[in-house]
Order: C-alpha cells, then sequence, then structure tokens
C-alpha cells in the first residue's frame, strides 16, 4: 500500500486525458446540427375580430357551369306580301314589252296614212313580239276594219281600240282560277310540270309563297327524285314560308314520293299539296309514262286538282313545241309563264294561249322571291300600253 499514490497518479492523469479527448467532440458535434427556429407568437385577435370571423358566411366555391348544346337556329319564316295588284306594282317591268307592242303599235297607228307599208309594219311588231302568225292576222284584219269605221283618230280613240283587241286575242273569258281549296277533308292535289331550265323549281316555291300570301296552308312534294340539286332547292323555298317537304331517297320511285307526299297532306291537314315532277324530255313516251304514272298514283288519293304547266317566256315559239308535248301527256290546266320581264316578247302570253288552248294562270316578272303574279288580263294590257297621259301619239 506503500505505492497507492503511484496509482491515484497514474489514475488522474487516465481521467485528465479522456477529457481532452471527449470534450472537443461533443462541441463539434454541437456546432454542425441546424439551430432550431423559434416562431414569435402571433398577438392574440381582438374580440371584435373574432366576432366578425365568427359571423362571416362561409363561402363555398362556385360551381361549375354546366355546358348546354345550343340548339340549331329556328328558319326564319318569312310573310309573302299580298297577290292582290302584283302585276299593277310590277308593271315597270314589263317596260320592254311595253316598247315592243304598246308604244309601237300606237305610233304606228297614228300615222297620217294607213297605207299597206304601215300594216305591214304592224304585222310585223306583232310577229317580233311573239304573238303568233294567226293570232297576229286575226289582230291586224280587226284593226283595219276599225280604224276605217273610226275615221279619225286621237291617241284617246287609239289606245282604247288597241286595249280591245289585245284584251280579245288574250281571251278574258278565260278561268284563271287557282284551284287550291280542300274539298271533302283532303286537300287540293296541284302537279307542276315542264322540262328542266324553265325554272320549274323555283317557281314551285314562288307558287308556294303565292298561296301562303293568299291564306293557304301548303305541303310540297319533291318528286324530281333526279335531280338532288333540286330537292335541296324546293326544302328551301318550303322552309322560308314555313311549309313542310315530303322527299325521298335519290333515284327513287318519283310516283312513290308524290303518293307519300299527298297523305303526309291528308293527315295534316292542309289546303293545298303541290308536287313537283321531273322535267326530263328524252322521248315523248317516256314522258308520258312517267307523268301518267305519278297521276295515277296520286288520284288514289282523290282528283288532281290543277296541273299548272311552267313555260320560259324567252324561249319564245320554239318553246311551244314542247309545251305541246306535255298537254298531250297530261290533262294541263293553266301555264306558268316565267322570265316575262326579260324578253321584249309580250305577245308571247297570246300565242300560248292560242297554241295550247290553256289559260295563261301566273306569270314571272323578275328574280324577286315574291315576282310571280296572278295574270289579269285589263291589268297586262294596261302595262303593255302605259297609261293614257304616257301614250305620245297625236290626234
Amino acid at each position: 500500500m506503500d505505492n497507492w499514490w503511484l496509482y491515484a497518479v497514474v489514475a488522474l492523469v487516465v481521467i485528465i486525458g479522456a477529457a481532452l479527448l471527449v470534450v472537443p467532440r461533443l462541441r463539434k458535434g454541437r456546432e454542425s446540427e441546424p439551430a432550431e427556429q423559434v416562431t414569435k407568437p402571433e398577438p392574440p385577435a381582438s374580440s371584435a375580430t373574432a366576432v366578425e370571423e365568427a359571423e362571416a358566411p362561409v363561402v363555398e366555391a362556385p360551381e361549375a357551369p354546366e355546358v348546354v348544346a345550343e340548339k340549331p337556329a329556328e328558319p326564319v319564316v318569312e310573310v309573302p306580301e299580298p297577290t292582290v295588284g302584283r302585276l299593277v306594282r310590277l308593271r315597270a317591268r314589263l317596260a320592254r314589252s311595253q316598247n315592243a307592242i304598246g308604244r309601237g303599235l300606237l305610233s304606228l297607228l297614228a300615222s297620217d296614212k294607213l297605207d299597206e307599208d304601215v300594216w305591214e309594219e304592224i304585222e310585223g311588231t306583232l310577229l317580233a313580239a311573239d304573238v303568233g302568225v294567226q293570232p297576229t292576222t286575226v289582230i291586224v284584219d280587226r284593226l283595219r276594219e276599225r280604224t276605217r269605221v273610226l275615221g279619225t283618230r286621237t291617241a284617246v280613240e287609239l289606245r282604247k281600240l288597241l286595249a280591245e283587241e289585245l284584251t280579245i286575242a288574250l281571251d278574258p273569258d278565260m278561268d284563271r282560277t287557282l284551284h287550291t281549296e280542300p274539298r271533302d277533308g283532303k286537300p287540293a292535289v296541284m302537279l307542276v310540270v315542264g322540262v328542266n331550265g324553265a325554272g320549274k323549281t323555283t317557281t314551285c316555291g314562288k307558287i308556294a309563297r303565292v298561296l301562303v300570301a293568299d291564306g293557304r296552308t301548303v305541303l310540297l312534294g319533291a318528286a324530281d327524285t333526279f335531280r338532288a340539286a333540286a330537292v335541296d332547292q324546293l326544302a328551301t323555298w318550303a322552309h322560308r314560308v314555313g311549309a313542310e317537304v315530303v322527299r325521298g331517297e335519290e333515284k327513287a320511285d318519283p310516283a312513290s314520293v308524290a303518293f307519300d307526299a299527298v297523305k303526309k297532306g291528308i293527315d295534316a291537314g292542309v289546303d293545298t299539296v303541290m308536287i313537283d315532277t321531273a322535267g326530263r324530255l328524252q322521248n315523248k313516251a317516256g314522258l308520258m309514262d312517267e307523268l301518267g304514272k305519278v297521276k295515277r298514283v296520286v288520284e288514289k288519293h282523290g282528283p288532281v286538282a290543277e296541273t299548272l304547266l311552267v313555260l320560259d317566256a324567252t324561249t319564245g315559239q320554239n318553246g311551244l313545241e314542247q309545251a305541246r308535248v306535255f298537254t298531250e301527256v297530261c290533262d294541263v290546266s293553266g301555264v306558268v309563264l316565267t322570265k316575262l320581264d326579260g324578253t321584249a316578247k309580250g305577245g308571247i302570253v297570246i300565242a300560248v294561249q292560242r297554241r295550247l288552248g290553256v289559260p295563261v294562270k301566273l306569270v314571272g316578272l323578275g328574280e324577286g322571291p315574291d315576282d310571280l303574279a296572278p295574270f289579269n288580263v285589263s291589268d297586262f294590257v294596261d302595262a303593255l300600253l302605259g297609261d293614257e297621259r304616257d301614250a305620245k301619239v297625236s290626234g
């Protein structure tokens, strides 16, 4: 035990050495650790603020708007202008015809001496206006006799004389009524025939406007199934006046479409069903077969009230032969003369009636939708001759 102090010294050295090794390592570890973030506490909210927050309504996030598919716009239905007086309002469109017939004839009749040369000019004027040979001969013979009896000829007398002769030539006693009234609870059926190119489909649309303007309800049958463009065109015209169209597949049987159209018209209770027929004219036999079949099938529902033949006035005498074929194929009851404003040959009205024995019931005087007018003899003659004060002839 004498060396205890030696053991104490060794122990003390060991303790001091250990301390010198451990303390620097602990200090280094503390410096490498991230410092703690000290967050300052927010001041407590005032009592007023707390009350406002408690009373504030809970605002919910707005819901996404519901997506609604837009409906296609409804077609605008037009109201056609009344047909009464249309021919009078459109008299300016007959200016070219007026120059050919009216003023030309008045000037010739007012000549100081009505010799053979003047009468030949009068005859030539009528022929140039497409009056036709036979009607021209009748008119000239009557004018010769009446001017001889009258002796003196004032402007008023000449105008009255010519108006009377043109009126007689136009045969005012012909029935020009459009038979479109329903009978026995069934709609009146109207067939529209004519060659392609005469404006037949457009005229069908305009006729529909005439009927609607006169208070009729109309349904159209697109039986010209060999021309898809004609079907679409007819549908466009019909929708403009709120009329329905019955159509079939392309190149479908026209008679089948016509039958379905009339049946639909009966079920819908409309006043008039109008059928737009094909206008092909390869040969008379083929045309007769097709139109004959359409008529027979339609008449299973009831008789056809009206068969209108559409003619282009600008074709003149050349178009009358084609027109004659249609009158032989089907019982044409009236003529629609289109493009009358585009020709100086207003006398074609006389020629058509004399050649076909069928009255002109409607005339087209322009490209506007309402430029189709019911034909009235006195209004037409007045339009051709102009007012009495416009007749610049000396008496």
